[in-house]
């Protein structure tokens, strides 16, 4: 086990390098200047400015350079935001955005294993079809579409929950559950079909005729198995919803990351870019690390030390 964690932190760190490496030489390819109304900056100006964030240098020097301050975890300044680190300002936008987005992950992971189980569980019934209903919906209408009608009829209408606003706790829940819809519909449609196929399985059978309880069929031999692939797909889920999706964060003024991506992004504040790049890209390679862990709790036929299944 420890061979095989170590063998994939050297995987981490050259994937992490590789994915720098390949944004900062892009951002160079794009047009124009990080600085704002650089039109009405005289030549001297641009070249003090230049100079001052040492984009007078040749490219390979700066990418040196940059490599350098990232592995003292210095992620340089902001262009557009005067003596502001890119670490304090990813600092300040990525907790609301994890917040809401956790919410979001746990709910919507509780209530979409609920349907896809029962789905499964009563196939072809009343409860089978409202679940693929629920999940037909979730999928195909988009988040914002959802986010506005909760923005519209239960903070608007009905009064009951702030909107546009980011002040206490009632101010995450719209946005968290708008945010839960994908993530419901995503589960209970994975959750359902792989029940439907273990299901089908001969041990499960086997089980059954060893006199094992129907409850412990389903619990530790169906629902164990069907996790597997479940867990897979929410590993990029999660890291999509909880650094924040921009829509969302726009609808409900909430000011998170996802925001600040795309702001930087506009104005081509290449500090900021890399480092919120760097931030996602870290975040998701963890979490596929942690996916790739939590194999070998769910199926005992995975084994480490050999790399493969047993």
């Amino acid at each position: 086990m420890k061979r095989y964690i170590l063998k994939r932190l050297g995987f981490m760190i050259v994937t992490l390098f590789i994915i720098v490496s390949a944004t900062f030489f892009l951002m160079e390819l794009i047009p124009g200047t990080p600085f704002s109304n650089p039109e009405k900056l005289s030549e001297k100006q641009l070249v003090i400015l230049n100079a001052k964030y040492g984009l007078d240098q040749p490219v390979a020097i700066q990418y040196f350079k940059y490599i350098g301050n990232l592995l003292q975890g210095d992620l340089g300044l902001s262009f557009q935001y005067e003596g502001r680190t890119v670490m304090s300002m990813i600092g300040d936008r990525v907790g609301p955005s994890a917040f809401i987005g956790l919410q979001a992950l746990i709910f919507g992971s509780i209530v979409g294993l609920l349907l896809g189980i029962i789905s499964a569980l009563r196939h072809n019934s009343i409860l089978d079809y409202v679940a693929v209903t629920i999940a037909v919906l979730g999928m195909s209408i988009p988040s914002f579409v959802f986010a506005a009608l909760l923005q519209y009829y239960v903070g608007v209408k009905l009064g009951w929950l702030p909107v546009g606003l980011w002040e206490s706790y009632s101010s995450s829940i719209l946005p968290s559950f708008a945010l839960s819809v994908t993530v419901i519909a995503t589960v209970a449609r994975f959750i359902r079909s792989e029940m439907l196929e273990v299901l089908g399985q001969d041990y499960v059978t086997t089980a059954r005729a060893k006199g094992l309880g129907e409850t412990t069929v389903i619990v530790k031999h169906v629902t164990r198995n069907a996790l597997i692939p479940v867990v897979t797909m929410l590993g990029p889920l999660a890291v999509s919803i909880m650094t924040g999706t921009l829509v969302i964060e726009k609808i409900f003024g909430v000011p998170g990351l996802g925001e600040q991506f795309t702001l930087s992004i506009l104005v081509l504040d290449y500090s900021v870019i890399m480092g919120i790049t760097l931030f996602y890209s870290a975040l998701f390679i963890f979490v596929v690390f942690v996916v790739d862990i939590l194999y070998g709790l769910l199926d005992p036929r995975i084994n480490y030390k050999e790399g493969g299944e047993a």
